[in-house]
């Protein structure tokens, strides 16, 4: 029946096997953060590669993977549309566009992968492991050209479960896009005789290593201790979810109310020993002045701290006004019980259209985000030290999502903190998508992880990965748990960055190649 399957899809042509391909695309979704259904990615791939057999020229390879794409990511990043709705009377009719110019754009990438697949490979087995390397490549080069946007990459998949994510701690998220892709694209080659039924089980197998070495890892390391006691040294992190809608986040006349949540839910739970340190942490732009410029405001933070606390906000940073170097960052700032500032980070991994307007001079469209002016750039990763406590990385929304590139390697931090504000994206798989990227740069980089996010979902892992505490997607509320405490390892993943994933990639092709290539001379001497 299998066989007779992809004979059909082998033979459709025109709008039929377009519509094939964009279906396909989208049904791999379901395979991704939240809805973690994987047997959906070697249906999906199953379909693209079969259908693929009755191709016979460029231009259908061409067309297959474009469309595939288009599918894939059309759906994939469908929660894009909600930013427009915060105001829908100035950028709701830009929705159609972006949806479709971001889909469409992004799967020239795979367009390219599936073409070249089908170019240099004869066979569907050779296919299957070339497209499934070169589709890693495109992912890689996607989180890389033109500012880069590596989200909903193959690995992701994982992130139902800490164990198979494990091996990013080797390989990184791109070299385990790869094993992905062999679990994704192998079980289509079940049609190519006996040689395909093993291969097709190799790519099952594959998924079961994936679970059980990384189980085997964290049996290694012990048993998660959630319940940390008080009695341990290192500060308690109190992470403060205000869950305030997009739309009313800057509306002057609700300013004071919600400041006035944010110190409520920032105060020193009444149980909690005062000689405790704490790290209250509020997300990205929780305060939504230039807090160097409002002392009031400043004191009125510090009074909910105790003497050995600090307090680390999101918020606009700006200087000089009213002069012509005039320009705002969007920074992380940290006050100390007195109200001052000791430290700052600008966010340098800037959101194109969000936060800044590329082509500034040609392109007169506004940005997302409040404010006429665009945001500057920061400097890059930075570690802060701050007071007692260890030292941080401060990563702000979706800089987290950027593989080996987190972290100052000059000065290295001790734990992780990203804020965020997945408050454009409503209750969709926005938060969630993100959520898993954040969860990746904590196990490939071997450093516990702080997540502060304004509408959810607020996290905290260890240097493997697994929960410590978490608040709900659209829920207000403090999570309040001791900071992981700092392993003093560092990952293979850390020390060789993206190599081992080079090599794999190389190992793949030059296999494949040969393969292709013994099949094409067996054939012609037949």
């Amino acid at each position: 029946m299998i066989d007779r399957l992809a004979s059909y899809l082998a033979g459709l042509s025109g709008w039929r096997r377009r519509f094939l391909w964009l279906v396909s695309g989208a049904v791999a979704v379901l395979a991704l953060p939240p809805f973690f259904f994987l047997p959906a990615l070697p249906v999906a791939f199953a379909l693209l590669l079969w259908s693929l057999e009755g191709v016979k020229c460029n231009k259908g390879a061409l067309s297959a993977g474009w469309w595939f794409g288009t599918g894939h990511f059309a759906a994939g990043f469908y929660w894009i549309s909600y930013a427009f709705l915060v105001q829908p009377e100035v950028y709701g009719w830009m929705i159609p566009f972006a949806l479709l110019g971001l889909g469409g754009g992004l799967a020239i990438f795979p367009m390219v992968a599936v073409w070249a697949s089908w170019r240099l490979t004869h066979g569907i087995i050779g296919r299957a492991v070339m497209l499934a390397t070169l589709w890693a490549v495109a992912e890689f080069l996607r989180g890389h050209i033109l500012t880069g946007f590596p989200w909903n990459l193959l690995a992701h998949v994982w992130a139902i479960d800490p164990a198979p994510m494990q091996f990013a701690s080797v390989v990184g998220v791109y070299g385990l896009s790869v094993v992905t892709g062999l679990f994704a694209m192998l079980p289509a080659t079940v049609i190519a005789g006996r040689a395909g039924r093993m291969t097709a089980i190799a790519g099952i197998l594959i998924a079961v290593l994936l679970w059980g070495g990384g189980a085997i890892r964290l049996a290694m390391v012990g048993p998660l201790d959630v319940e940390a006691t008080l009695a341990d040294d290192l500060p308690i992190v109190q992470v403060v979810q205000p869950n305030i809608l997009q739309r009313e986040k800057w509306l002057p006349e609700l300013q004071d109310q919600h400041f006035a949540k944010l110190l409520r839910l920032s105060r020193r739970p009444g149980d909690m020993d005062p000689a405790r340190k704490r790290i209250v942490i509020w997300p990205e732009t929780a305060a939504t002045f230039f807090v160097e410029a409002q002392p009031v405001r400043r004191l009125q933070m510090a009074s909910i701290l105790g003497p050995d606390d600090i307090l680390i906000t999101g918020a606009p940073r700006t200087y000089p006004r009213d002069t012509d170097e005039f320009k705002v960052w969007n920074a992380v700032q940290v006050l100390d019980a007195s109200g001052k500032i000791i430290a700052s980070f600008d966010k340098f991994h800037l959101v194109p259209f969000g936060e800044y307007v590329p082509f500034r001079d040609w392109i007169s469209l506004p940005k997302l985000t409040a404010g006429r002016t665009d945001f500057s750039f920061g400097d890059g990763p930075k570690t802060l030290d701050v007071g007692n406590i260890p030292s941080f990385s401060p990563l702000i929304c979706y800089e987290v999502i950027f593989p080996g590139a987190v972290i100052d390697d000059a000065h290295q931090p001790d734990w992780l903190l990203n804020i965020t504000n997945d408050g454009w994206f409503g209750k969709s798989a926005g938060p969630y998508q993100h959520l898993a990227a954040a969860r990746f740069r904590s196990i490939e980089e071997g450093r516990p992880m702080v997540r502060a996010a304004y509408t959810g979902v607020s996290a905290m892992y260890d240097p493997y990965g697994r929960v410590l505490a978490t608040l709900p997607l659209s829920g207000e509320g403090v999570l309040i748990h001791p900071l992981s405490e700092v392993y003093n390892h560092t990952t293979v993943y850390y020390l060789w960055r993206d190599i081992l994933f080079y090599g794999i990639v190389a190992f793949l092709a030059v296999l494949v190649l040969g393969y292709s290539r013994f099949f094409k001379s067996l054939k012609a001497a037949v």
